[in-house]
């Protein structure tokens, strides 16, 4: 009998131990299975609710494991921590991808081959037992080390990648590439230049959020095909190098530089380094190709360009500029505007989208197809017709009368005061918000949210913070600005933050949702 306990017991812990791997995989890919990432974010979620009651087991178990019942015992609190594991809901789930599952078993095999030898050497049961348990402590630990064993295989495998990628584009001889990169806009300026284009050729655009070096190469092995005839490439980045190792690859003929702000600040330590890692696009250009960059940004408008032919452009009215935005008009079916150029030219056109920034996105959109010889009513019509990304200012109406306005993907500062200015547009019912802040803002992440709450405050009548991460600043922001603290509730969760949400809603309210943290985040 003892021995079927110990046997359920070991079973148990290992699939624990399994599921606890998941868990620490999940987090690894959502910090880019880098270790030195990942350890930051270990850092402020190592002493966690999980980890510190698989330790306090593994204490009382040093003590009395040999006790039949507590093994019993041990037995049914990994069979919990099994089932809550398995049922949790995450805002990303992970992403099983063969990268994803190779470290899974590699992290699993290591596991088990420390505890066999374990057992090898002491011929214990209850040692093992207790290694097991141990193990669990230390899930992160077997990951992290489990990545670093699979380097050279990750390495030889991206590297046939990448060389099957490079014989595909060398097959597409006259392929034209367009880059796109910048701190925000990135994102929606392709699926707009993908709708405007799409009037006249056959195009490609990386999806989703794919804008990594493996992500481009994924696209290319997986979907370019030989009637494309342009492909649009999101180019994002984490550190200095990782845009120049695209365009290495790519090569693009043309590039479109939509923004450079504090994003990502955390990483890149300085403004500057962000400018020069964003300029990598521009400065890979050829001689013969062509660049459109946003003068709204400083540090875009700053940086002379001189080894490409290159067009800026501008989000309001400004003559000095080689393309602008002029004489905006919203309404609840969308915004008509004009664009005019340095040369007296302009043009109306109308979109069902909303947003200073996002119609600059069209712009730099508008400008490329001009220069690939797109006709003008096919633009105008391409721009008519142009639907919103979702999760990014995206207007919607319940059948109870509520509006939604949905900003809820990456979150930074010029695109936060975007959709709160849509929001304070509104004039029937309360305007409410609903935010956990802004992220990866380095020493200035504070300074910005504490920002984002003063600009909360002249545009939301009713505020919901989710989470800790920046409720302190966001708080002090709004409360330093006069907002009433009775319109103010701070959430822990944004499960508990919908549930409060739906019992203050009445017909005629609008919400904004303004970002959504990863599970990375408190």
């Amino acid at each position: 009998m003892e021995k079927i306990i110990q046997i359920l017991c070991f079973t148990s812990l290992f699939i624990y131990l399994i599921i606890r791997l998941r868990y620490e995989l999940q987090m690894m890919q959502q910090n880019s299975y880098r270790n030195k990432r990942y350890l930051k974010w270990l850092k402020s979620n190592l002493i966690s609710t999980h980890r510190v009651l698989i330790f306090l087991v593994f204490i009382v178990a040093c003590f009395f494991i040999h006790i039949i019942y507590l093994e019993i015992l041990v037995s049914i609190f990994a069979a919990t921590g099994i089932v809550y594991e398995l049922t949790r809901k995450y805002k990303k789930a992970l992403v099983y991808t063969n990268r994803a599952i190779r470290l899974l078993l590699t992290s699993s095999l290591l596991a088990f081959l420390l505890i066999s030898l374990l057992f090898f050497i002491t011929q214990n049961v209850n040692i093992t037992l207790l290694t097991v348990l141990f193990l669990n402590v230390l899930s992160f630990i077997i990951l992290m080390t489990g990545n670093i064993i699979n380097v050279p295989i990750e390495s030889a495998i991206n590297k046939s990648y990448y060389n099957e990628a490079k014989r595909i584009l060398a097959q597409h001889k006259h392929l034209v590439i367009i880059g796109i990169t910048g701190s925000y806009g990135k994102t929606s300026t392709k699926h707009y230049l993908h709708r405007i284009l799409s009037e006249k050729y056959n195009v490609l655009m990386t999806p989703g959020s794919y804008n990594t070096v493996m992500g481009v190469i994924r696209t290319i092995r997986e979907n370019l095909k030989p009637y494309h005839e342009i492909f649009i490439v999101e180019m994002g980045a984490k550190q200095q190098g990782d845009i120049k190792e695209i365009c290495d690859l790519v090569q693009p003929n043309i590039g479109i530089l939509t923004s450079i702000g504090e994003q990502h600040l955390e990483t890149f330590k300085s403004i500057e380094n962000i400018q020069k890692t964003k300029f990598e696009l521009i400065d890979s250009l050829p001689k013969n190709g062509f660049a459109v960059l946003n003068a709204d940004f400083e540090y875009v408008a700053s940086r002379n360009v001189e080894n490409v032919n290159n067009l800026f452009y501008y989000s309001s009215f400004n003559k000095s500029k080689d393309y602008y935005i002029d004489d905006i008009t919203y309404s609840f079916s969308g915004t008509d505007f004009v664009i005019k150029r340095k040369n007296g030219l302009s043009e109306s056109f109308s979109t069902k989208i909303v947003g200073k920034h996002n119609l600059s996105n069209i712009l730099a959109g508008i400008m490329v197809a001009e220069y690939l010889n797109v006709e003008i009513n096919a633009i105008k019509y391409a721009v008519s017709h142009i639907e919103q990304v979702e999760h990014r200012l995206t207007i919607s109406q319940t059948p109870a009368g509520i509006t939604i306005i949905d900003d809820a993907f990456n979150s930074n500062p010029s695109g936060a005061e975007m959709a709160l200015e849509v929001l304070k547009g509104f004039q029937s019912g309360k305007r409410i918000m609903v935010t956990p802040g802004m992220i990866e803002l380095g020493e200035k992440q504070f300074e910005y949210n504490y920002k984002l709450g003063q600009q909360i405050s002249t545009s939301a009548d009713y505020v919901i913070i989710v989470g800790e991460y920046n409720r302190e600043a966001i708080s002090q922001g709004l409360l330093e600005n006069n907002f009433n603290k009775e319109n103010l509730y701070t959430a822990p969760s944004f499960t508990n933050a919908v549930k409060h949400l739906n019992d203050k809603l009445q017909k005629g309210d609008v919400v904004l949702y303004e970002n959504d943290l990863p599970d990375t985040f408190k």
